[in-house]
């Protein structure tokens, strides 16, 4: 009878205890209680994770930096175990070895270069400037050594950056279509140098990535570009008459933003002129711009130009081979998931 009571009562503590594990597991990204009621982290993302974008992408930022430090450490243990020697002799013999001592010629110029108020004689100041441009020289080197190093290597990055919900219903246009496997939206300012550069290096990804990546773009005029929000207008008035691309492309390229140059812009691509006048100066296309802008903002942008692609958060002036590895990230990504298809335009911003 003892028995039976001892085995009941484990059982009772069995269940009781696995009830407790599957509550806490419930729970266990809980972030507050208030008056009881658990908030999770799912409530918090739900609620406020928009605001926490910019946050958490100087976050993935710093650890992306981490990451390449650890790639770079791991790919010279490597090389120096192929070499049969130690990380230290394999930087001494292609960096340290290698650097060489600027001529007495180039020290007097990078001296009377340096601007100081109250300079040291050149006598006194060799050292440092040999020893400065020694660092620079040895900096370049361990540079281009890692980037044939790390493209010897078989190196995959899945480390992501952060995700958020953009809605692409509003958007001014698509190109490469909805069902390109990587989408990658652009939130970018006509007026904006550095949405300029880009936009030639969309272009060629567009060319390079034919089928596998789209582009959908929306507009986020800045404050300080007074001609950006018209010249937005303009894009999406050409786009009622089919061009919006074209225009868009022609925009970013002669970077002429003045009324006049946006209406003969359309002239120049045989757009209904009078249509695309009366469009521009009734200010037609100003509430989508608008709505595309207040978007952003609901995204906590700062800047343009700001990319999400599937859904992964990229802001700043990135040039073509970081565009590229983004691409390649997500196409990897897609690659190896069973039954993967081409993201939809609202499942695209939830991966």
């Amino acid at each position: 009878m003892i028995v039976r009571v001892d085995r009941y009562a484990l059982v009772v503590t069995i269940i009781a205890f696995t009830a407790c594990v599957a509550t806490a597991q419930q729970n266990s990204d809980a972030v507050a209680r208030v008056n009881g009621e658990t908030l999770t982290k799912s409530d918090l993302d739900q609620k406020e994770g928009n605001r926490l974008l910019q946050a958490r992408y100087q976050y993935y930022q710093a650890e992306r930096k981490a990451l390449d430090e650890l790639i770079d450490q791991r790919v010279l243990e490597t090389e120096a175990r192929h070499r049969g020697i130690t990380v230290d002799q394999l930087l001494k013999q292609e960096i340290d070895d290698k650097v060489k001592d600027p001529t007495e010629d180039q020290l007097k110029v990078y001296y009377e270069g340096v601007s100081a108020k109250e300079q040291e004689p050149y006598e006194k100041m060799r050292d440092k400037i040999r020893d400065h441009i020694r660092e620079i020289r040895s900096a370049k080197l361990r540079q281009a050594f890692l980037i044939g190093l790390r493209s010897k290597a078989n190196i995959e990055i899945e480390l992501a950056p952060p995700l958020a919900d953009v809605d692409t219903g509003n958007a001014a246009a698509i190109e490469g279509g909805r069902d390109a496997p990587v989408q990658l939206v652009e939130f970018a300012d006509y007026q904006c140098p550095y949405c300029q550069k880009a936009n030639s290096d969309l272009v060629k990804l567009l060319e390079e990535y034919k089928g596998k990546v789209s582009i959908i773009y929306k507009d986020f005029p800045l404050p300080m570009h007074p001609q950006a929000e018209k010249a937005a207008e303009a894009a999406r008035c050409a786009g009622a008459q089919g061009k919006f691309w074209e225009y868009h492309n022609l925009l970013f390229k002669d970077k002429k933003l003045e009324t006049s140059d946006l209406k003969q812009n359309a002239k120049a691509l045989n757009l209904d002129s009078a249509k695309f006048d009366t469009c521009l100066d009734s200010g037609q296309e100003a509430a989508p711009v608008k709505k595309d802008q207040d978007e952003g903002m609901k995204l906590g942008l700062s800047g343009t130009p700001s990319f999400f692609v599937n859904g992964h958060f990229f802001s700043g002036a990135m040039d073509y081979t970081a565009l590229r590895q983004m691409v390649e990230q997500q196409l990897h990504l897609t690659a190896s998931l069973p039954f993967a298809s081409a993201p939809s335009a609202a499942a695209s911003s939830r991966r």
